[in-house]
């Protein structure tokens, strides 16, 4: 199970995780002291809960947990707090539990036997996670991946948005270069940047994801973690965080981004 807690008093986020790690060692349990972060996060990850403080200075936990829901409808809200007077708002927005202060390993086991929503199974673990939607940017270890250079990236984001389909040189240096023809010069150059992005994905131990062949590259889509790619395979959450933009920095992502457009009605 995925879970975050999010409490300005970083002893209870801490004891909250013990609890946690304790009652289901094989999750991830993430904590956090402010709430902006939690939301940056929630993004381009699935939660299966949220543990909430309610008072909490800057946002409430009821407002911090209608956010969450916006991003991700099935997320379940379990909130935490020391005063009953905040029942009503809590359930108002159909929390699945609500744990008084001091939270006791009891409570917490109750509060995940009685989710509102199930937990989603566990997908496939990979070293890389992919976030299209807004700009590209990839994660390694839940930290942003760093390219030797910014053509190394757009590259790779190329190969994302491209879904599998092999990608000659000539069709790279079109959409990386489009105003320069093919020549060698920039055919050797997109060789040079093929290898330096392998060395990348390899210190992410994620090499395996390109797929080099006589005549083009691809990316193997079954290794990584990619919103646009849920998107496709029609997860509701990815489908819930598309709001028209992908690959904003990238002009060869415009045609992607329109047929994502076209897909949505039809899929909501």
């Amino acid at each position: 199970m995925q879970t975050i807690i999010v409490d300005d008093k970083s002893a209870v986020v801490s004891m909250l995780q013990r609890i946690l790690k304790r009652v289901d060692p094989a999750g991830t349990h993430t904590g956090y002291t402010e709430a902006d972060n939690a939301l940056q996060d929630a993004a381009h990850m699935r939660i299966d809960a949220a543990f909430l403080d309610i008072e909490m200075p800057g946002t409430d936990g009821v407002t911090l947990a209608k956010k969450l829901q916006q991003l991700q409808p099935l997320i379940n809200i379990i909130f935490i707090t020391g005063h009953t007077e905040y029942m009503p708002d809590a359930f108002s927005i159909y929390a699945s539990d609500y744990i008084m202060k001091p939270v006791t390993e009891q409570a917490v086991v109750r509060a995940l036997s009685h989710l509102r929503y199930h937990a989603a199974p566990q997908p496939a673990q990979h070293s890389l996670q992919v976030q299209c939607f807004g700009s590209f940017e990839v994660f390694h270890a839940g930290k942003p991946l760093k390219f030797t250079r910014q053509k190394c990236k757009e590259l790779f984001a190329y190969l994302i948005d491209r879904h599998g389909a092999v990608c000659s040189n000539d069709m790279i240096i079109g959409n990386l270069w489009p105003d320069d023809s093919p020549t060698e010069t920039r055919k050797s150059m997109v060789r040079t940047i093929i290898t330096e992005l392998a060395k990348t994905l390899r210190q992410a131990d994620a090499e395996t994801v390109l797929i080099r062949m006589q005549g083009g590259i691809s990316v193997d889509v079954n290794r990584l973690d990619c919103d646009y790619y849920r998107f496709l395979n029609g997860d509701p959450l990815a489908l819930h965080a598309f709001h028209g933009e992908y690959m904003t920095q990238y002009a060869f992502a415009e045609e992607t981004r329109a047929a994502l457009w076209q897909q949505l009605p039809a899929a909501e």
